[in-house]
């Protein structure tokens, strides 16, 4: 099982060279649990989950992971605890499906360690999870864009980490791809504890597989909680400048999001 880790963000700003993208962002992230972030394009997304997983220094502010500055933290302890499945990751040239999952084994290895039973198992499991086992010997060069992405999301299931941080999990898939996904995380997070949090587009999927949501605007948040309290028809409009309604989801019984655009509109 995973241990539940304290990750949170203290009056975080952050951003590239000179410009600020978030400013004075405050965040618990639930232990245990699945975040899902949303907001417009260019609204701070991507740049929160790259500076929690300490890819980016901070302008201002700190995060803490069980109360020490991550930033101050060695790799390989940051690595053990929490994983990271950037938006576009690079592989090696002619890297095998195989050898790249195997990658997300490194940081439970120290310098003398040698592979082990449980590496195999750790690899083995997240083949099968994510359906790429078929294609286990095959270079990650020769797959579709969804077959790697599936690859990549192995590659992170195998580092086995408390903490699993994901920046669009779901690019290049069909929607059908989407949902085993999404799936494939819940299932992760009710076996092994493990707390999740991702950056997602399709505000429907986001309300549907979170228990938290946190919703972005000029990086800020604007608003964050429970989806059934986040999802509402100001929020859309305030954060995406989008009019909708709000619908029971007649699956999952919560909040669904209608947008309503200029075309097919029949308001009453």
């Amino acid at each position: 099982m995973a241990k539940a880790r304290q990750l949170t963000a203290q009056e975080l700003s952050a951003g590239y060279d000179r410009r600020t993208i978030l400013e004075d962002v405050s965040l618990e992230v639930p232990a245990g649990k699945i975040t899902a972030i949303v907001g417009g394009n260019a609204c701070g997304k991507s740049t929160l989950l790259r500076t929690l997983a300490r890819i980016l220094q901070p302008k201002g502010g700190s995060v803490l992971l069980d109360g020490k500055a991550v930033h101050q933290m060695p790799s390989r302890a940051v690595a053990q605890v929490m994983g990271l499945l950037p938006q576009s990751p690079i592989a090696p040239e002619g890297i095998t499906v195989s050898d790249l999952v195997g990658r997300g084994r490194h940081p439970h290895q120290g310098l003398f360690s040698r592979w082990s039973a449980a590496d195999d198992r750790a690899v083995e499991a997240a083949l099968e999870a994510t359906g790429t086992r078929a294609f286990a010997e095959r270079e990650l060069d020769t797959l579709s864009g969804g077959q790697r992405q599936r690859v990549w999301i192995a590659m992170a299931l195998a580092q086995e980490t408390d903490v699993l941080l994901l920046d669009e999990p779901t690019t290049f898939l069909d929607v059908a791809h989407q949902i085993e996904v999404l799936d494939l995380l819940v299932d992760m997070n009710l076996a092994r504890g493990t707390t999740v949090v991702m950056v997602l587009h399709d505000l429907n999927l986001a309300v549907r597989y979170a228990d938290h949501l946190v919703a972005l605007a000029d990086g800020r948040i604007h608003s964050e909680g429970a989806p059934e309290a986040v999802l509402t028809e100001d929020m859309v409009r305030a954060v995406f400048g989008l009019e909708c309604r709000i619908q029971r989801d007649p699956i999952s019984g919560g909040p669904s999001m209608v947008p309503i655009g200029r075309h097919k509109s029949q308001l009453a």
